[in-house]
């Protein structure tokens, strides 16, 4: 190796060593290691991972590096990495490997979710480490095709008790997002004295010491710059003739040195230097057949390998990124072209035609409508693999290409949706743009307007979405009625989800348009659930509710297709809240949920999992929404969408008693800009408010926070519950009035719906601001209703309602009696602070009452809890393991640990054990 051998290029880097050895040692171990080396070029980087390699002893190792112009074909570099291990692929789960085989283009089948893909290749790479002990390592990862950086960050992150290593090395700045959380070292320059001393190992003769300095001194520490720049120097210079003045950055300066020893190379190897640079596979005999066809003698590369900038074994190598980087752009624009046409030449087009296509249009200097053509294909390939960043390049060039306006345009917006769906949002603006300065059509504008406003949906709020989106509902209204109720569709999805807005678009105005609007294709329940929500608005609750109440029925009793489900279902479970329909609530999102799983649609299944969640915490199944909680932080996690699970958080820890953890989630939710003006941020975390301050029965608190919750009842949802949390406040706070007139509101939306749910909580509130015999009539049938349903938080709410009161008549014994039924479902479902409140309350009875105290569920963590939810649900490893993306091995830890805390021996034991995980104490 150039440079006086391995352990010279590491000079002064013994605490990076002492990392690796640590981080190989653990893998050694059994344990998982993960460590991002971050760094500009040319500081060691590469170096640092050839020392791990050399130090893994008894680990099979894998290394990958990303190339600059393999960025746009997805899933080559993952490819790059599993290509060893596929005689693995068998022992992988059905799913995951039609995933990989799809991804890899081994075989036909739907574009995979790439977070599917993300768990065959920690499956795949976990079997591997079955057999022994693995190191990967990943050079020049911020040149990783989109996909493949992604995958290998969603793998650093979940694992967790394999013995793998993940070693990537990274040019600073790039994929700071994808990489965020990590394990990092930073591998910074090396001092003036190990500088001077790897400096001596690169100069055979005498160097005069202002040389000497200067060279120092101008490579800042700069491992690459150190060994690089004295070779682009003369004799007479080294001697003492430097005078370059000025002082650069080191790339520059390495840049600047790979460019003249370059250009000093005779034009032949030069020309071959540039074949090289520009098919950057490495294949010797495309190699050779492209300067074959270039008429480049083969003997041009001898220059090149004498002078240590290539490397020609059985593939091509080059000395540095940045060498190769040189090599392509010393040569002039028309040479590039020539390169890339004897590529596209020497490609077979049937067994490769993405790469085939992708020189063809580096080759292309002016538009070309067969080249456009060619590369739409390649985009329709990468499409069907789940590459849609690739799709998305691959027709952004096609755009470039194509002569036709209107083609071209078309083109340009076809790439705007890739860029959408691959998380480029600005990008895919850029592209919105530029097809909108072509000839569109009306119905390409319409889907132009339209996809600006998802595009803002998912990148910066629904408030800013919604004018756009209803912009296009209406472009789309003439020229295709079943899109323009989609569009509809989620402009009052989006104003449910903004609440009110200080200004612009309103839901109001989205109602007025879907009444407006002509039928879709197939009137039925779609259109009924539409024009209900919009009746609602602009009519009043009483007369809208039956509709959505029809069209609740109807999605309950009639088979849903999976893309229509995953598109309607998520309205349908916010109408089933807002109109107290508990039962179509807990079946439609029970069946969404699945659905998103099923099919993988992890754009959805957040949101799946954040309405089932807050249906089964109405229902009192605390411990059921925790995980659902954490799964849903899980998918944010590797998803990078964590600020959704928040509402998770939002949901649950009230209903706890959690005053801490309530309040942070608030501030985190809070403090997201994006947010800022959104009025439904404010009645969410008010309701919050309100249930914690009502179940710790502060209740002038709580009477702030639901005032605030409920100002806006058009917000329907959580707007409604902050009714409820009012009337207890009011009522508990000394303002019987503004408590009546709330519960004469709730009654006449109990009264337009007519569910048990609405007429249990509305008797229930009518009950608190009654007295006597009115009032127990009220508190009875609000229990024998709400016993009717599935919503045991608002029982047990109201037999607590109801005990408190009796104790006050001095009924001691009936008090006793509904007291008790309420503390022990409120202490079953882990809602702490309202059975503390029924706790006190029967402790004033003169009852004797042992406090209970949950103890599994505080010894098992987050995930240890989930694994043993799920295990206890009869789910094999594999199935947990793919519901919560990790590996079946780590599933297999987590529940050797849960069988220890647990005391248990089998998995038939997990459900009892959970349930039996309280005790009391005095």
């Amino acid at each position: 190796m150039t440079g006086g051998g391995f352990e010279s290029r590491l000079r002064g880097r013994q605490s990076e060593c002492e990392t690796l050895d640590r981080l190989v040692a653990a893998v050694q171990a059994g344990n998982s290691s993960v460590l991002v080396l971050r760094g500009e070029a040319g500081i060691g980087k590469t170096a640092l991972l050839e020392y791990a390699r050399s130090s893994a002893s008894g680990c099979r190792t894998a290394r990958v590096s990303g190339v600059e112009s393999e960025m746009e074909l997805a899933f080559g570099g993952l490819h790059q990495l599993c290509a060893p291990f596929s005689d693995h692929l068998g022992h992988l789960p059905g799913p995951q490997r039609d995933a990989l085989g799809t991804a890899f283009g081994l075989s036909a089948g739907p574009p995979p979710d790439r977070f599917l893909v993300g768990l065959a290749v920690l499956n795949l790479l976990a079997d591997v480490a079955g057999k022994g002990p693995l190191v990967c390592l990943v050079d020049d990862a911020q040149w990783l095709d989109e996909v493949s950086a992604q995958t290998l960050a969603f793998v650093a992150r979940r694992l967790l008790a394999e013995p793998i290593g993940l070693v990537l090395a990274v040019r600073e700045p790039h994929l700071e997002h994808e990489l965020t959380g990590l394990p990092r070292l930073d591998v910074g320059r090396l001092s003036d004295g190990d500088a001077r001393a790897l400096l001596d190992t690169v100069i055979l003769g005498r160097l005069d010491e202002r040389v000497r300095d200067r060279i120092v001194a101008e490579a800042q520490g700069n491992p690459l710059a150190l060994l690089e720049l004295p070779k682009g120097l003369t004799a007479t210079e080294l001697a003492g003739a430097l005078g370059r003045p000025g002082v650069r950055a080191p790339v520059g300066r390495i840049e600047q040195s790979f460019l003249r020893r370059v250009r000093s190379l005779p034009a032949e190897t030069q020309r071959l230097l540039l074949v090289a640079a520009a098919e950057p596979v490495g294949d010797v005999t495309l190699l050779t057949r492209a300067a074959e066809l270039l008429e480049i003698q083969w003997a041009a590369a001898a220059p090149a390998e004498s002078a240590g900038l290539i490397t020609i074994g059985t593939r091509v190598r080059f000395r540095h990124p940045l060498l190769r980087s040189a090599a392509y752009r010393v040569a002039a624009p028309q040479d590039r072209q020539d390169v890339h046409r004897a590529l596209a030449d020497a490609t077979d087009a049937r067994s490769d035609p993405d790469r085939w296509a992708w020189h063809l249009a580096n080759a292309t200097g002016g538009p070309d409508e067969t080249v456009a053509t060619e590369l739409e294909r390649s985009a329709d390939r990468a499409q069907a693999r789940g590459g849609v960043a690739a799709a998305a390049a691959f027709l952004e060039r096609a755009a470039e290409l194509t002569p036709d306006p209107a083609r071209r345009g078309a083109r340009a917006l076809a790439a705007a949706r890739a860029k959408y769906q691959a998380g480029g949002y600005d990008a895919a603006l850029e592209l919105l743009d530029a097809a909108e300065l072509g000839s569109l059509d009306d119905h390409q504008l319409a889907q132009s307007s339209l996809l600006r406003g998802q595009i803002v949906f998912a990148s910066r709020s629904a408030g800013a979405a919604l004018p756009l989106l209803l912009r296009a509902g209406k472009h789309l209204e003439p020229l295709d009625a079943g899109l323009a109720r989609e569009t509809y569709r989620d402009a009052l999805y989006a104003a449910l989800t903004a609440g009110r807005l200080p200004s612009g678009a309103q839901l109001p105005d989205v109602a007025e348009a879907v009444l407006g609007a002509p039928p879709g294709p197939r009137p039925g329940r779609d259109d009924l659930l539409l024009n209900g929500l919009a009746v609602v608005a602009t009519e009043g609750y009483p007369a809208g509710a039956p509709m959505l109440l029809q069209a609740l029925s109807a999605f309950r009793a009639e088979a849903v297709s999976a893309e229509e489900g995953l598109g309607w279902l998520p309205f349908a479970c916010r109408m089933a809240h807002n109109v107290w329909d508990f039962d179509s609530w807990s079946v439609l999102s029970a069946r969404l949920v699945d659905l998103a799983r099923e099919t993988g649609a992890l754009s959805v299944l957040p949101s799946a999992l954040l309405l089932r969640l807050s249906n089964r915490v109405f229902a009192g199944e605390l411990d059921v929404a925790g995980t659902l909680a954490a799964e849903a932080m899980t998918i944010g996690e590797v998803t990078g969408s964590r600020f959704l699970a928040q509402y998770g958080a939002l949901v649950l820890h009230p209903w706890r008693g959690r005053e801490a953890a309530t309040r942070q989630v608030i501030e985190t939710i809070t403090r997201d800009r994006a947010l800022e003006g959104e009025g439904k941020v404010l009645t969410a975390t008010q309701w919050a408010s309100a249930v914690l301050y009502n179940g710790l029965g502060r209740y002038e608190e709580a009477y702030v926070a639901a005032e605030r919750g409920c100002e806006h009842p058009q917000e329907l949802g959580l707007a409604s519950s902050s009714m409820v949390e009012l009337v207890e406040a009011a009522a508990r706070s000394g303002r019987p009035a503004r408590a009546a007139e709330t519960a004469r509101r709730l009654d006449e939306m109990a009264q337009a719906g007519g569910t048990d749910w609405a007429l249990g909580t509305s008797a229930s509130a009518r009950a608190q601001v009654s007295d006597g015999p009115a009032a127990d009539a009220l508190y009875r049938e609000a229990i024998e209703r709400l016993g009717r349903t599935e919503v045991r938080t608002t029982l047990a709410r109201t037999r607590l309602l109801y005990g408190e009161w009796l104790r006050r008549e001095n009924r001691r014994a009936d008090a006793r009696e509904q007291l008790g039924i309420a503390y022990e479902m409120l202490s079953d479902m882990g809602a702490e602070a309202f059975a503390e409140r029924a706790r006190r309350e029967l402790q004033a009875t003169g009852e004797t009452v042992r406090k209970r105290t949950v103890e599994t569920h505080t010894a098992l963590t987050a995930q240890e809890a989930q694994v043993a939810r799920l295990a206890g649900d009869g789910l094999t490893n594999p199935e947990i393991g793919a519901q919560l993306f990790i590996s079946p091995h780590t599933v297999e830890w987590h529940l050797r640990k849960v069988f220890a805390k647990l005391g248990i021996a089998s998995r038939r034991q997990i459900s009892t054990a959970l349930l039996e995980g309280t005790g009391a104490t005095a």
